[in-house]
């Protein structure tokens, strides 16, 4: 936990975190920039905490003390979405958000998921922290998860020792995803929905927007101050497409 210095600090630049983006607009209208969009379902992503990180999963994930969101999820399963910007010419869909709908409420501020070790003096209102994709890849991961893909990691490096994670094991698991569902994906697949082995628990990694970079998580919470909705941006649509 965040020591109390760095809580009080929070509470005065708390603000600050604000998006500037209604992101509930990404997943309900069909057009934002003259970029037409669509929601695409990925199915469930298995929450039995609630204690949330978001991670590149084949780079920081596997890190096991990677520490979760100080706000915590209503446990539970939850359908992932995507917010897809769809292609137009030979471009490729792009996606621009990521979404878990923890209740029906209507959110009316997204404010982003710290973690508590964040150096709050450097926001200024034109930033966020975000976290690192170094491998085009994002997922929302519940601390248990997390605990059940490092022991899943450590095993089959045991039992593959020297071969790579992704060209060895997930290359080919998104390829069928992408030739059961090619809709919004690549050829070599864009998303699937992983069943951590010998578990119960779904983890769905999903296309990082425009590849690499830092990207913002953010909670959305309703009128009532409670949280409904968490949210990944991988892409500022109006900011992407729109004429200024």
């Amino acid at each position: 936990m965040p020591d109390k210095e760095w809580l009080d600090k929070f509470q005065q630049v708390r603000e600050l975190t604000l998006s500037p983006v209604a992101l509930d607009q990404y997943f309900e209208k069909e057009e934002i920039a003259g970029r037409q969009l669509a929601v695409l379902d990925i199915g469930p992503c298995t929450l039995p905490t609630g204690k949330l990180l978001v991670r590149d999963p084949l780079v920081y994930l596997g890190r096991k003390n990677e520490q979760p969101y100080l706000r915590t999820a209503p446990a539970g399963t939850y359908t992932t979405q995507l917010c897809v910007v769809k292609p137009q010419g030979e471009e490729d869909a792009r996606y621009a958000a990521a979404r878990l709908c923890f209740t029906a409420a209507r959110p009316v501020k997204f404010y982003e998921a710290l973690i508590g070790t964040e150096h709050l003096e450097e926001l200024n209102g034109d930033n966020y922290f975000g976290f690192n994709v170094d491998a085009g890849l994002g997922c929302i991961c519940d601390q248990e998860v997390h605990g059940a893909y490092c022991a899943f990691l450590d095993r089959w490096e045991k039992e593959n020792p020297g071969k790579n994670l992704y060209h060895d094991y997930f290359q080919d698991l998104f390829a069928q995803s992408a030739q059961s569902r090619p809709e919004y994906q690549r050829e070599g697949g864009d998303w699937i929905n992983w069943q951590i082995p010998s578990t119960e628990y779904h983890l769905p990694f999903f296309q990082s927007g425009f590849g690499d970079g830092v990207y913002p998580v953010y909670w959305g919470f309703d009128e009532e101050g409670s949280i409904c909705q968490l949210v990944v941006q991988f892409i500022d649509v109006e900011l992407a497409y729109g004429e200024k």
